[in-house]
C-alpha cells in the first residue's frame, strides 16, 4: 500500500537525512525540555510523512507530549495526530486512540480561547474519520456558543466540515447555522455561517439575502462578497428574483469596497445584458483602475474592461473619455494596455476627442523629467499614428503636431515620426505640400542621421513643383553648410595654423618626446606634429550644421540617402522647370555637393573613410546626372520605381493585418466536431448561458488546449530503463504552461515484493521539481503510476535525470539508473511578428549569436525557409512580395517569441547552386541557451 495514500493537509519543512532512531527519539521525549520535544516531534513528524510511521512512539507521546500546556508543542501535536496511522491492520480504529479523542474534548472545553480554536481548526482536517468526530459533536455544537469570536469562527469550520463529509453526525447543521447566524454580532462570523448556508442550503441562504436586503449595502465586505457569489447561483437555479437582485447589485457598485465594486460589475455583466447596466460595469470598472494603487489589479481589470467591449463595443464608446484618465497610471504596462483599449474604442464620433487628449499628453511628455517620459511619448506617438491612418479626418490635425518631435533627443520618438509622416504622405496626397513644406523648415533641427534619411527619402520623392524643390535645395545647402566641404575646413585648418605662426618663429628648435603607436612600439613626436595634430582635432571639434556633423563623423550612408534625393529633385527639377540654364544650374549644384562628399570622405578630416557602398553609390548618382537624357530607364527608376515599392509595401501591410484581424475572428468562432452541443431551447426558462463557467474552468485547468490523439502522445512517450532491469520505467512527457508534466509508468518486473521504491528526479537546467519524492510498495509483476511536476523558469535547454532506489526481499538496496530526459525547447518557443524597426533595433542589442552553415540539398530556397520555419517554430517577417519571383538569391527574417517573453530573432542567406543551396543562418537572442537551442534544432533537420 502506498503511503501516499494517507491524507495531509499541513505542510511541514522536510530536511534531508536518515530516520532518526526510534530509542533516541523516545529518550528525547520522555526526559526532554519543551523546547526539546517540540523538535523531536517535528522529527518525527517528517519521518511519517516520509513512510516511517514509527507506531512505537504513539504511546510516549500521549505519556509525555499531551500533556503539556505548551502552545507551541500542542500545535506540533495537532500535525502528528494528522499525519499518523490512526487503524491498525484490520481496519480498526487503535486503542490509543481514545486517549486521544478525550484529550481534544479537553481541548475543546479549555478556558483558553486559542487552544480551542486551534482545536477546532484541527477537526477540519481530520473530518473524515467520522468515528474520531463522534464523540466530540456535542462540544463542538457548544463552542459555537463562546463569548469569543475566534472560537466561534473556527468552530462554524469545524461544523461545516464535519457536515460536508458526514451529514449523520450533524443533521440539523442548516437550521443551527441559520439560528446561529440570526444571533451571531460579529462580522467574520457571520460570514462563515452564510458560506455554510450557501454551500450546503442554499435555499435558506436566499431566505437571508432576501431578509436583510434594505441593509446589503452597510455590511461587511466578506459578507457581500459572499452574498454576490449566493446571488450568482441562485440565478442560474431560479431566476425568480434576478429582478431584486439586479437593484441590489446596483447598490454594491457604489461601496467603498474595491473587491466588492469589482465583484458587483463582473457579475451585473452576467444578469442582464442591458446597455444602462453595462455601461454602470464598465463605469465601475474605470473607476477601479484609476483609484487602485496595485498594477497588478490594474492590469486585470483592463483585461475585463476589454472582454466586456468585445462583447458590448458601442454601449462603451461614450466612456472613452474617462478611460483616457487610465493613462495618468505611472506603470508603463498599464499605459500600454489602456492606450490598446482606448484605440478599439476609438470610432468616427470620439476620434476628435481621443487624438487631442493624446497630443495633450505629448506635451505633458516634454515638460515631465521622469525616466518614463521618453518610452510615454513613443507609445503616444505610434497610436497617433494608427488612429491617424485609421481615420483620415483627423490626419491633418496631428501630423502637424507631430513634426515637432523631429528634432527629439529620444531617437526612437522621431523614428516613430518619421515612420507616420512617410505614411501620411502616401495615402493622403493632400496633405503632400503642407508635410513637404514643414519638413524643409524643420531640417536645421534635426539631430539623428536616421531621421535624416527617413525626411530626405520622402522630400525626394514627394517635393514636385519648381518653387518647393528649389526651397529644398537652399534648405539642404543651409544644413551641409559650406560646399565644397573639404576647402572649407582645408581653409580652416590654414586659418589655425596661420594664426600660430608668430609662436612657431620664436621658438629654436623644435622638442621631442616619445610616444607609443597602436601596435606597441615607440616613435618620436616633435612638438609641431603634436601642434598640427591639435589644430586638426580644434577644426573637427567646431560648431558645424547638422548634416555636416554628421558626415565629417562618417555617416556616410546619410551621405548616400543625400546622393540619391538629389539626384531624384534634380531629375523632377528638369521634368517641370522649362528653363534649360536652371535646370543645369540645379544639376551642377547637386553633383558638387555629390563630389564633394566623395572627397572629404577620402580626407583627414574625417573620422572614418567612405566605405565602399556609399562611394559607389553617390558615383552612380553623379553618373546617372552627368547623362540626364540619355538613359529614361534609369530616370523612372529614381521617380517612380521606389514610390511604387514603397505603396506595395504598405498595402503588405494592410493585408496582413487585415488577414490576421480575419484569422482571429475565425478561430473565435471554429467548434470542434466533437465539442459538446448546447441546446439552449432545452435550459431552464430564463436561464443565462452567460452564467456558463466552463470556459474559465477549461481555461484554468488547462482542458482548453487542443487534445492530442493517441498517436501523438506515443510520440511523447520517453523510455527510462531497459526491458531487462528489475524495474522497467517509461515516462508520457507532456508541456502544460510553464510546467512539465511526467507520468512515469513503473513495471516490477521481478516475483518478489518491493518495498521502499522511491523515483528520484534531479534537473539541469533552468528547471525546479516541485514534488517530493513518495515512497511506495509494488508487490510482484505489479504496476505503478507516478506523477510529477518541473516548473520552468525560462526557455533553455534542460535535462531531467534520476534513478530508482528500493528494497528487495533481503532488505538489500537496489538502484535502477534512468535514461535522460531531454526537454524540448520548441514547446517553449511560438512564431510571432514584430516591425522592422522592432526587429532591427533587438538585432543590434542583442549580443549571443548562433552561426549555422547551410548546405543543404533541398533545390528552392524557398523550401529550405519553410524548413527552416517548421523546425524553429518562427514566422516570417521579410513580406511575400520581397520573396516572389525566380531568383538563386534568398535573404529573409525571422522572428519567435517564448511564453517567458523572451524575443528569438534570426536571418537566413542562401543562394541556390547545382547541388542545393548553401549559405548560412545568423540566430540572435538575449539569452545564450535560445541561440544554441535553434541552431540545433536547424542542424538536427538538416542531418534528418
Amino acid at each position: 500500500m502506498s503511503s501516499s495514500d494517507s491524507s495531509c493537509y499541513t505542510v511541514v519543512f522536510e530536511s534531508g537525512g536518515e530516520y532518526p532512531i526510534t530509542q533516541e527519539l523516545r529518550t528525547a521525549l520522555e526526559k526532554g525540555s519543551d523546547e526539546v520535544k517540540l523538535d523531536t516531534l517535528r522529527r518525527i513528524v517528517i519521518s511519517t510523512m516520509n513512510g516511517n510511521s514509527q507506531p512505537a512512539l504513539m504511546m510516549p507521546i500521549i505519556q509525555f507530549v499531551m500533556p503539556s500546556r505548551n502552545k507551541q508543542l500542542k500545535k506540533m501535536l495537532h500535525f502528528y495526530w494528522e499525519v499518523c496511522p490512526k487503524y491498525d491492520e484490520q481496519g480498526k480504529l487503535k486503542q490509543e486512540m481514545i486517549l486521544v479523542v478525550n484529550a481534544i474534548r479537553n481541548d475543546l472545553q479549555h478556558p483558553n480561547e486559542y487552544i480551542r480554536g486551534a482545536t477546532l481548526r484541527f477537526l477540519t482536517k481530520i473530518a473524515k474519520d467520522a468515528e474520531l468526530l463522534e464523540p466530540l459533536i456535542p462540544t463542538c455544537r457548544s463552542c459555537l456558543e463562546h463569548r469569543h469570536s475566534y472560537v466561534r469562527k473556527n468552530a462554524v469550520f469545524a461544523v461545516y466540515s464535519i457536515f460536508s463529509q458526514h451529514e449523520n453526525l450533524i443533521p440539523d447543521a442548516a437550521e443551527l447555522m441559520e439560528t446561529f447566524l440570526a444571533l451571531e454580532s460579529d462580522a467574520t462570523c457571520r460570514r462563515n455561517a452564510f458560506v455554510f448556508l450557501a454551500q450546503c442550503a442554499l435555499p435558506k441562504a436566499v431566505e437571508y439575502i432576501l431578509r436583510v436586503y434594505e441593509t446589503i449595502p452597510s455590511l461587511d465586505e466578506t459578507l457581500q462578497m459572499s452574498i454576490i457569489e449566493v446571488i450568482r447561483l441562485d440565478c442560474k437555479n431560479d431566476p425568480a428574483n434576478k429582478a431584486r437582485y439586479i437593484r441590489c447589485i446596483f447598490e454594491l457598485l457604489n461601496v467603498p469596497s474595491h473587491a466588492v465594486k469589482y465583484e458587483a460589475a463582473t457579475t451585473l455583466t452576467t444578469l442582464t445584458h442591458n446597455p444602462a447596466a453595462i455601461k454602470a460595469a464598465a463605469a465601475s470598472f474605470v473607476q477601479l483602475i484609476i483609484k487602485e494603487s496595485d498594477n497588478n489589479v490594474k492590469l486585470i481589470v483592463i483585461d475585463r474592461l476589454e472582454a466586456l467591449r468585445s462583447r458590448h463595443g458601442p454601449v462603451l464608446d461614450t466612456l472613452i473619455v474617462d478611460v483616457l484618465q487610465i493613462l495618468s497610471s505611472a506603470d508603463m504596462e498599464v499605459r500600454r494596455k489602456a492606450i490598446n483599449l482606448v484605440l478599439r474604442m476609438t470610432s468616427s464620433r470620439n476620434v476628435e476627442e481621443v487624438v487631442l487628449f493624446m497630443k495633450k499628453q505629448l506635451q505633458k511628455t516634454q515638460e515631465a523629467d521622469s525616466d518614463k517620459a521618453p518610452e510615454y511619448r513613443q507609445l503616444l506617438i505610434q497610436s497617433i499614428h494608427v488612429t491617424a491612418i485609421k481615420f483620415s479626418e483627423v490626419a491633418a490635425s496631428v501630423v502637424n503636431a507631430l513634426m515637432d518631435f523631429l528634432g527629439d533627443t529620444n531617437n526612437p520618438s522621431a523614428l516613430d515620426v518619421v515612420a507616420f509622416v512617410r505614411e501620411v504622405v502616401e495615402k493622403f496626397p493632400h496633405l503632400r505640400a503642407n508635410v513637404c513644406e514643414k519638413l524643409i523648415q524643420t531640417l536645421h533641427e534635426i539631430k539623428s542621421g536616421k531621421v535624416y534619411r527617413g525626411i530626405l527619402w520622402i522630400l525626394g520623392e514627394y517635393v514636385e513643383k519648381p518653387e518647393d524643390i528649389k526651397a529644398t535645395m537652399q534648405e539642404i545647402r543651409k544644413v551641409i553648410g559650406e560646399i565644397p566641404i573639404l576647402a572649407a575646413e582645408q581653409r580652416l585648418l590654414d586659418e589655425a595654423a596661420a594664426g600660430t605662426e608668430d609662436e612657431g618663429q620664436t621658438k629654436t628648435e623644435p622638442s621631442t618626446r616619445p610616444k607609443v603607436l597602436a601596435d606597441g612600439t615607440y616613435a618620436t613626436e616633435t612638438a609641431v606634429t603634436a601642434a598640427s595634430t591639435s589644430r586638426l582635432e580644434a577644426v573637427k571639434a567646431a560648431s558645424k550644421p547638422p548634416l555636416r556633423s554628421l558626415i565629417l563623423a562618417g555617416d556616410f550612408f546619410t551621405g548616400a540617402v543625400l546622393a540619391v534625393s538629389l539626384s531624384k529633385l534634380a531629375l523632377r527639377f528638369d521634368e517641370a522647370a522649362q528653363d534649360a540654364t536652371a535646370s543645369n544650374t540645379f544639376r551642377a549644384e547637386a553633383m558638387l555637393i555629390m563630389a564633394s562628399l566623395i572627397r572629404v570622405g577620402q580626407s583627414k578630416f574625417v573620422t572614418t573613410q567612405i566605405d565602399e557602398d556609399s562611394y559607389d553609390r553617390i558615383m552612380s548618382c553623379i553618373t546617372t546626372l552627368s547623362e540626364l537624357r540619355t538613359k529614361p530607364d534609369v530616370h523612372d527608376a529614381f521617380l517612380w520605381d521606389t514610390k511604387t515599392a514603397f505603396t506595395k509595401m504598405l498595402t503588405a501591410q494592410e493585408k496582413r493585418a487585415n488577414e490576421k484581424k480575419t484569422d482571429d475572428s475565425v478561430k473565435e468562432k471554429v467548434v470542434q466536431v466533437d465539442d459538446l452541443l448546447s441546446f439552449r431551447q432545452f435550459k431552464k426558462a430564463g436561464a443565462d448561458d452567460e452564467f456558463d463557467d466552463s470556459d474559465d474552468i477549461a481555461q484554468a485547468t488547462g482542458a482548453s488546449e487542443i487534445q492530442e490523439d493517441f498517436i501523438s502522445s506515443l510520440s511523447r512517450i520517453v523510455q527510462l530503463t531497459g526491458f531487462s532491469d528489475p524495474i522497467y520505467a517509461e515516462a508520457h512527457v507532456k508541456m502544460h504552461g510553464f510546467d512539465i508534466l511526467l507520468d512515469v509508468l513503473l513495471v516490477n518486473q521481478t516475483a518478489n515484493t518491493l518495498q521502499n521504491l522511491c523515483l528520484d528526479f534531479a534537473t539541469l537546467g533552468d528547471l525546479k521539481i516541485v514534488e517530493r519524492p513518495s515512497v511506495y510498495t509494488i508487490g510482484p509483476h505489479g504496476f505503478q503510476s507516478i506523477k510529477a511536476t518541473i516548473k520552468v523558469s525560462s526557455t533553455e535547454t534542460g535535462v531531467i535525470f534520476g534513478s530508482i532506489l528500493w528494497e528487495g526481499s533481503d532488505l538489500a538496496e537496489a538502484c535502477v539508473i534512468l535514461n535522460d530526459i531531454h526537454v524540448d525547447i520548441m514547446d517553449y518557443i511560438k512564431p510571432a511578428y514584430c516591425k522592422e524597426i522592432q526587429f532591427r533595433s533587438m538585432w543590434t542589442e542583442f549580443e549571443w549569436e548562433n552561426r549555422v552553415n547551410v548546405n543543404s540539398t533541398i533545390k528552392d530556397p524557398r523550401e529550405y525557409l519553410k524548413f527552416v520555419m517548421k523546425s524553429t517554430n518562427m514566422s516570417c517577417l521579410t513580406p511575400d512580395g520581397a520573396l516572389s519571383g525566380d531568383c538563386d538569391f534568398l535573404s529573409a527574417n525571422m522572428y519567435a517569441r517564448s511564453l517567458f517573453g523572451e524575443d528569438a530573432l534570426a536571418n537566413l542567406s542562401i543562394e541556390r547552386t547545382e547541388t542545393g543551396v548553401t549559405g548560412h543562418v545568423r540566430i540572435r537572442s538575449k539569452t545564450q541557451g535560445i541561440a544554441l537551442s535553434l541552431g540545433d534544432r536547424i542542424s538536427m533537420g538538416k542531418a534528418q
